[in-house]
Parts: C-alpha cells; sequence; structure tokens
C-alpha cells in the first residue's frame, strides 16, 4: 500500500498493479509479462491526464477509501490520534485490514498477555471485499511476505 498513495497521489502517471488475488502465490513470470504489456499499449495509445486518484488505486485501496467514505468512525478510528484512545488502530497495514489480521479479526489478538482488538462493521468490508473482487485469504503469513507491486507510467 505504500506506493499507492504515491501513484494515487500523481496525476500524470498510471499504476498497473499485480493482480491482487494472486500476490500471496508470489511474482510470476506470466502475470509481469501481462502487465508490461498492458503498459505498452498504454505507451503507445495514451491515457487521459489528469488520472483520477481513486482509479489510480488497487483494489485493496479502493476498498480502505470506501470504507472510510462509509463508516466515519471507523476513518476516524485509524486516521485520527485522540490522547485517550488505543493507538494500536493507527499501526495500519491494508492488506491486514482488508484480510482481518491481527487487530483487525473478529475477537482480536492476544499479545504480552493483552487483547488488542479494533472495532469496525466487518459486515460491511465483507461486502466491499466481494464488491472488489478480492478474495478473503485466511494466512497471517501473507501479509508478511507480499506486497503491492506498481508499474509506473510517465
Amino acid at each position: 500500500y505504500l506506493e499507492q498513495h504515491m501513484t494515487s497521489g500523481t496525476p500524470y502517471i498510471k499504476g498497473l498493479y499485480y493482480p491482487i488475488n494472486e500476490r500471496q502465490k508470489g511474482i510470476k513470470k506470466d502475470e509481469v509479462i501481462k502487465l508490461i504489456r498492458q503498459a505498452s499499449q498504454l505507451i503507445l495509445e495514451g491515457f487521459l491526464l489528469p488520472v483520477n486518484a481513486h482509479d489510480n488505486l488497487a483494489p485493496d485501496g479502493q476498498l480502505f477509501v470506501e470504507m472510510c467514505e462509509k463508516d466515519k468512525e471507523f476513518c476516524s478510528l485509524v486516521t485520527k490520534r485522540v490522547p485517550d484512545r488505543n493507538s494500536n488502530c493507527l499501526d495500519l497495514w491494508i492488506e491486514d485490514f482488508v484480510h482481518e489480521y491481527r487487530q483487525w479479526q473478529v475477537g482480536g489478538f492476544i499479545d504480552n498477555g493483552r487483547n488488542i482488538s479494533c472495532p469496525f462493521n466487518h459486515t460491511l468490508l465483507h461486502e466491499l471485499r466481494k464488491k472488489y473482487g478480492i478474495k478473503h485469504n485466511k494466512s497471517d503469513q501473507w501479509s508478511k511476505n507480499t506486497s503491492n507491486k506498481t508499474l509506473f507510467i510517465t
């Protein structure tokens, strides 16, 4: 997700992302070739500028933006530092949230005997995962071993 804010905020580039449901399987040559061909086509045919910021996000980034739009309490929880609030909800990797890992899973997780949990609308998240075609990955290793892969075209 770290490169998504750069891509989304730059209106003169078009971001292409490795398929979200394939990332946990590792980087495959055929998928990279598809992205290169897609990039070549964009270079040859061009694309409209400025590029819409929302369209320049990967599916998980688009899901996160829509989650914030639809659930203001969640958005505040993950974006505002408040003295009397648990800061664990600010410790946010979009992949962890989208796949409900650690503090985002129902019931949270135990760390040094303390339960760490962040409340949010799980039903809305499930609906948005379906809308954006994101398969729910239940393996906690997924978020530790993968990241978005972005191809920048200027």
